[in-house]
């Protein structure tokens, strides 16, 4: 009986997945603050003057500048854009992949 029951819902769960139209499955998507990948490890700014951001993307506020070398310790990715964590700075940052070296 327990099985039939995972079976079912498992069913109807796939069911709903499938009925959603793409304006419902893109209000689905990870939210500015939330990640789609985690990309592991420490990335690198590959160059000076290296804006990073509070959100991916250039509508987010500008929260400073970096230069070449500094490392960032990668948690998250939204498109062209990576979240981590600045060695011996802020934490929960955004910079574009462009300008990192991963």
């Amino acid at each position: 009986m327990m099985k039939r029951m995972m079976v079912a819902a498992a069913a109807l769960a796939a069911g709903l997945g499938m009925a959603l139209g793409p304006a419902a499955q893109a209000a689905q998507s990870p939210a500015a603050g939330q990640t789609a990948k985690a990309p592991a490890g420490v990335c690198t700014v590959n160059d000076n003057g290296v804006n990073y951001r509070g959100g991916p993307g250039t509508d987010y506020p500008v929260l400073g500048q970096v230069n070449k070398g500094q490392n960032l310790n990668a948690r998250g990715q939204q498109g062209n854009w990576i979240m981590g964590d600045l060695w011996g700075g802020r934490t929960g940052v955004w910079i574009h992949t462009a300008y990192l070296n991963c």
